[in-house]
């Protein structure tokens, strides 16, 4: 069998997703110029559409807030040594607690008040429900890939019910709330633009992007830079290992998955405080899933999982451009681009490495200018 190549961090890091990437994108072009389009008009209206105008920009940025939350939220379980496939259930419950906290107390505090509440019950309502099935492994030996996924059906129910039975608006025939007083509404990008002047068309993007990359900062500090980080870190590389070191790996597959939770749930404040203004099912939409996607593109590092959410912002964004701009051309295509990518960079992740691993060699032992020295 052959032996896992050890490439240096920068390639491992960098360099090896852009290779999947480049490998990926040929392979669709292939399929794309089998089924009858050109890959060359594809490709550059599938860029038009993420980056060639203000409203195609600032979708693609609303949706890579949501995945770098759900990117983000396995990539700190991963470390941990777990797998967190709940993250659609977390980021169900993260909306239901901005929801709740919205609808009975919207009416009452300002909004500077209102919405670091928001914040604060959305990263708790995921963190709790999350933290269930890291104890549950910690101490019962439940396995988070299986629990977590139960755990997603069973928040989805919860949420369909409570909509249906107790925060439904009265009168309304559909299953949603009444909507939030505006305290508890993050402003819009289009909205903060203006007040320093600046133009910029209406769009579900707000602020709470300021919020994504604050959690992918305070990420990296928080695994790299801080003690109870290189503790996770420990713990998931080598659990045996770490307890030799004095450190509790059961505390910390609990804390490892609530931190997972929390950033899970900070979802709610994107699509229920930032956009909708109220709670409704389905508002997840299976961003948790595409995170675990985004979280293997971005080799777990909060770096590279932000720019594979901009990746899977723009799939989605130029997406649904080309479904507009192309006669028959569907979003099953853009699904199926969706899917290589997640191929190329999950399970044949490690499929170019060995070939990269080679030419580094040869680089390092044949530097530039090293024969012209002789």
């Amino acid at each position: 069998m052959t032996q896992p190549v050890e490439l240096p961090r920068w390639m491992d890091v960098a360099l090896l997703p852009a290779v999947n990437l480049a490998i990926a994108l040929l392979v669709a072009g292939g399929v794309v110029l089998l089924v009858g389009f050109k890959p060359e008009q594809v490709l550059t209206l599938l860029i038009k559409g993420a980056f060639g105008s203000q409203a195609g920009i600032s979708y693609t940025l609303y949706y890579a807030t949501t995945f770098v939350f759900t990117g983000l939220a396995v990539a700190v379980a991963f470390h941990g040594g777990l797998f967190n496939i709940g993250g659609e259930g977390q980021a169900v419950m993260g909306g239901l607690g901005a929801g709740v906290a919205a609808l009975a107390l919207s009416a009452h505090l300002p909004g500077f008040v209102m919405l670091p509440l928001l914040v604060i019950s959305a990263a708790l309502f995921g963190m709790v429900w999350a933290a269930i099935p890291g104890a549950l492994q910690a101490y019962r030996g439940s396995h988070t890939v299986i629990t977590t996924i139960m755990f997603n059906f069973i928040a989805a129910a919860l949420l369909s019910y409570l909509l249906v039975n107790t925060l439904k608006e009265p009168g309304n025939m559909t299953p949603e709330s009444r909507a939030f007083a505006e305290s508890a509404r993050v402003p819009g990008v289009h909205e903060a633009l203006a007040w320093v002047g600046i133009t910029w068309p209406r769009t579900p993007l707000n602020l709470t992007v300021l919020l994504a990359i604050g959690a992918a900062v305070l990420s990296w500090l928080a695994l790299w830079k801080s003690h109870a980080g290189y503790s996770l870190r420990a713990v998931g590389f080598a659990p045996d290992a770490s307890l030799y070191a004095g450190i509790q790996p059961k505390h910390l597959v609990v804390v490892s998955m609530a931190a997972s939770g929390a950033l899970a749930g900070l979802v709610g404040v994107n699509e229920i405080a930032g956009v909708h203004g109220r709670l409704l099912p389905d508002f997840v939409a299976g961003a948790g899933f595409a995170g675990i996607a985004v979280s293997l593109i971005g080799r777990n590092h909060p770096v590279g999982i932000v720019l594979a959410s901009l990746l899977f912002g723009a799939l989605y964004q130029g997406g649904s451009e080309l479904a507009f701009e192309i006669n028959g051309f569907s979003r099953d295509m853009v699904f199926m681009l969706q899917g290589l990518i997640v191929l190329f960079a999950g399970a044949m992740a490690q499929v170019a490495a060995p070939a990269l691993f080679k030419l580094w060699r040869v680089f390092a032992k044949n530097p530039a200018g090293s024969a012209a020295h002789g």
